[in-house]
């Protein structure tokens, strides 16, 4: 039960309540304030507690009223934080607002757009929901001083966020993100802030550009002959890909149909990613069904691509890392030079594609805001489904470009009487085998997640699942030219590695694993597979163990 004195939470409460525009969220609260619910005053302290932290990701949360939630009140502050900052330093052009098709992310669009027109900013507003990518090609493609990307990805349902790029294409990083998070916090009230018109209406003419850009990867007249099974997972790809396969003259792909529209409850999975066990089941259904040679698909804001392929008469979906060494491995036959850049935590095997390309290769912390600012970039993929095949015009990751290309090199080696599975192999007899995989584990104790940290800093391990510890670098001081961060990397004899960290927007410890096994022969290839699929189980075994979790 809420108390009714007129307690510092209270008296905090209704002051935002009175600052408040939306009348849903002021409903909302003035019924929490009021409820006798056991976990009403819980409820409370929990939507006060802070507000939510701007950081390199921008915003995220759940939606609802209070600073510790996704809102209106949370927005405009955002937004006006963000114009201050760009009049502070000078940034010219207008700054470009796109927004998904998740609760309120249309009113959020709108609302940044009147911030950024009340300060002074022209503010240039996306013409309907549409993937991330589009958004990030607007920001460099209509010299944008910077871009708003109201999405929550693929967050669950009752997310909503607030993604933030300048005017170079890529997502803010330090020390952006920290002075436009000082301007944010000196927002008072939400009615101090001025706004203006809602800006003016990008015209549909920049979707076509978009779409001509990423259909321009492709090589003309090359094999089209691909039958697909494709699922937008209720986000808003599922146009814009049906128009890019058509466009690049590419079979219509069988969409799965109850999965088809932009929804923002997402009814038929339990979490709109497709990493996500079960997320993928319909599409491989339907694959099985028809009998199509690739399973293909977005998360809800179009900027992720996931794949799987038939092994026999079963679907296995193709790992972040598999279509990352597909897609470069087929861009590098295309003869594109450059820096080839993967996140530390992604498997090794770019590097030695690109050594053995003659092409440069560049390891950058987790995400893209790293990823897409490696000099001379080419070519940028992280494990968790995101690849940036066009930094020319996205500087960021783009599932759609990187859909186009892998159906590209599928159809290719179709008509060569193989198929991607075969390409893997032979990268595998060429490079050995990395096998990778994760250990997630949820301590919802912010203190148990720093101790098992501390733990493995004060613990040293020597040997993990048998090998020998050959380097191991505490990733909180700067190693080999890294910003630094907290996290742990082991490198293990053989080439086996891994590396730990605490997840940036769950309550986690990640460990991202690999291994390497050497290949002979094609003939040695199941056995490799076994060894790693037996070392990977050791080393969470092991790494758990040290962690003392």
């Amino acid at each position: 039960m809420v108390p009714t004195d007129q307690s510092a939470l209270v008296v905090q409460a209704r002051e935002w309540l009175a600052d408040d525009p939306d009348a849903q969220t002021r409903a909302e609260l003035e019924s929490l304030l009021t409820s006798t619910a056991p976990g009403a005053a819980a409820e409370l302290a929990d939507r006060f507690s802070g507000m939510l932290q701007f950081g390199t990701a921008g915003l995220r949360g759940a939606l609802g009223a209070g600073p510790n939630r996704m809102n209106r009140v949370v927005v405009i502050k955002a937004a006006a934080g963000l114009a201050r900052y760009l009049l502070a330093t000078g940034a010219q052009g207008p700054v470009v607002i796109g927004y998904d098709a998740r609760h309120n992310s249309d009113v959020f669009a709108q609302d940044t757009a009147e911030v950024m027109t009340g300060a002074g900013l022209p503010a240039l507003v996306m013409p309907r929901s549409l993937p991330t990518p589009v958004l990030a090609y607007a920001v460099k493609a209509l010299g944008a001083s910077a871009g708003v990307m109201v999405t929550a990805s693929h967050n669950p349902p009752q997310d909503n966020g607030y993604k933030v790029y300048l005017g170079d294409g890529s997502q803010i990083v330090p020390p952006a993100d920290i002075e436009i998070a000082k301007r944010i916090a000196a927002v008072d009230k939400v009615s101090s802030v001025p706004q203006g018109p809602a800006g003016q209406v990008i015209s549909e003419d920049l979707v076509d550009s978009y779409l001509d850009t990423v259909v321009g990867l492709l090589a003309e007249g090359g094999p089209r002959d691909l039958n697909t099974v494709y699922t937008p997972l209720h986000g808003v790809g599922g146009d814009l890909v049906n128009l890019a396969m058509k466009f690049a003259g590419f079979p219509e792909p069988l969409v799965v149909k109850e999965q088809e529209r932009p929804d923002p409850d997402f009814p038929t999975v339990a979490f709109p990613n497709p990493e996500e066990p079960g997320a993928m089941d319909r599409a491989m259904a339907l694959a099985s069904k028809k009998g199509v040679d690739l399973v293909i698909a977005n998360d809800p804001d179009a900027d992720r691509c996931a794949a799987a392929i038939p092994v026999g008469k079963k679907w296995r979906m193709l790992t972040g890392d598999e279509v990352g060494a597909l897609l470069a491995t087929h861009l590098i036959r295309k003869g594109v030079t450059g820096t080839y850049a993967a996140s530390i935590v992604s498997s090794s095997l770019l590097g030695k594609l690109a050594a053995a390309a003659g092409q440069a290769y560049a390891e950058t912390l987790t995400g893209f805001k790293w990823i897409s600012r490696a000099p001379g970039l080419a070519f940028g993929y992280e494990e968790a489904l995101g690849y940036c095949v066009d930094p020319e015009h996205v500087r960021d990751k783009d599932g759609i470009s990187a859909l186009l290309l892998l159906c590209e090199l599928a159809a290719s080696l179709k008509a060569e009487g193989r198929d991607l599975a075969d390409l893997l192999d032979e990268l595998a007899v060429e490079h050995g085998l990395h096998a990778t995989t994760q250990l997630s584990v949820r301590l919802e104790d912010p203190a148990q997640i720093a101790g098992a940290m501390q733990r493995l800093r004060d613990r040293p391990v020597t040997a993990l699942a048998g090998a020998a510890v050959q380097q191991l670098d505490d990733l909180t001081t700067e190693v080999g030219g890294l910003p630094p961060t907290d996290g742990i990397r082991y490198q293990l004899a053989g080439g086996s590695r891994v590396i730990v960290r605490p997840s940036g927007t769950e309550p986690k410890i990640k460990c991202y694993l690999e291994v390497v096994e050497p290949v002979d022969s094609p003939e040695a290839l199941a056995q490799a597979r076994t060894d790693a699929e037996i070392a990977l189980g050791a080393l969470k075994v092991d790494i758990r163990a040290a962690l003392g979790v």
